[in-house]
């Protein structure tokens, strides 16, 4: 599976194609370094570089690829036990359609949420620099005649998918890159943004917040949440505790559906998210049994097939993902 990061290696911050690659777990730092890695198997890891990284993701059999932005408190194997989840299901619902490909950032693994909490909001801000010159690296090879004459375009589809705390990674990310490189704003990076259990503020998408670069860089917007989310409760309580009061984009869904950019679409899966999972807040991939498909994960495969969220009703912005 090929992933990127921006965890610190053991072996050093000095690129070196063909080298291991092993995470010093004990550094949630985030690196200014970015590394683009294969994982070989659990525990095994080779760093390749972003020109063959780029173009093995050009010369794949898949169609689109799905960047995979994980949440708090997660290490780098259980993020590659929830990507390749994801993956098999893809697979199962159509072999050679979609490629997911985990971004790891530097997690705490100290004990205790609320300290890890904290560690990894500041961790997740600092990654964006990290993140935005990958983006770069992305576009400059993207309009490269070397790697993609004219004659000889990549036609992948770019999605992502943020969960969580991932959603500050993304976020956090886009304005970054935005502030220090681009003159004319964010341009059309993705066919699909999914942003689930989201714990971001509820207003961040609306223009002029943050988070409305994630607008501005894809064709839709997809917010799953759900009001009983246990660990975005825990994630309340601990803003609350450090005087910062307001409702998550997970719970709720965007604050004010009337003043977000119409590229903006919300899914309650209220019913559903507790049945999936225990704490109701990793919903999106396999349902009441492991390895096979949720509906929310159906919702999102045929968002990815169909490039519409709800393409038989054009102006449809809302709905319930039912049991």
């Amino acid at each position: 599976m090929l992933f990127i990061t921006n965890r610190y290696p053991q072996q050093g911050i000095e690129t070196k194609i063909g080298r291991d690659f092993d995470f010093d777990l004990d550094e949630n730092a985030a690196s200014n370094s970015v590394f683009f890695c294969e994982r070989k198997k659990k525990g095994n890891y080779q760093e390749v570089g972003s020109e063959a990284f780029l173009n093995r993701l050009k010369q794949t059999r898949y169609r689109q690829l799905l960047i995979y932005i994980h949440g708090f408190s997660n290490m780098p194997e259980e993020v590659f036990s929830g990507a390749s989840e994801f993956q098999a299901l893809c697979n199962k619902k159509k072999s050679g359609e979609v490629l997911v490909i985990p971004v790891i950032w530097p997690c705490d693994n100290d004990k205790g949420i609320v300290s890890d909490y904290w560690d990894d909001q500041k961790s997740a801000d600092m990654s964006a620099f990290s993140y935005a010159r990958v983006l770069e690296k992305f576009i400059k090879w993207r309009n490269s005649e070397k790697f993609n004459p004219e004659n000889d375009p990549c036609l992948k589809r770019m999605n992502v998918l943020a969960h969580s705390m991932g959603n500050r990674v993304l976020r956090e990310t886009l304005a970054t890159w935005n502030k220090y490189d681009l003159a004319n704003g964010v341009p059309l990076v993705f066919r699909n943004t999914f942003l689930v259990a989201a714990d971001i503020v509820n207003e961040s998408l609306q223009v002029g917040e943050r988070g409305e670069h994630i607008c501005y860089s894809a064709r839709n917007v997809v917010v799953y949440h759900a009001s009983d989310d246990l660990a975005l409760r825990a994630s309340k309580v601990s803003n609350l505790k450090n005087k910062i009061a307001s409702r998550r984009l997970g719970h709720t869904g965007p604050e004010d559906m009337g003043v977000v950019p119409t590229n903006v679409y919300s899914v309650d899966c209220d019913d559903v998210n507790n049945r999936y999972d225990k704490k109701g807040h990793s919903y999106f991939r396999s349902g009441t049994r492991k390895g096979q498909p949720g509906k929310v994960f159906e919702h999102i495969f045929a968002t990815l097939l169909k490039g519409r969220v709800y393409p038989d009703d054009e102006f449809r912005r809302t709905s319930i993902v039912r049991k």
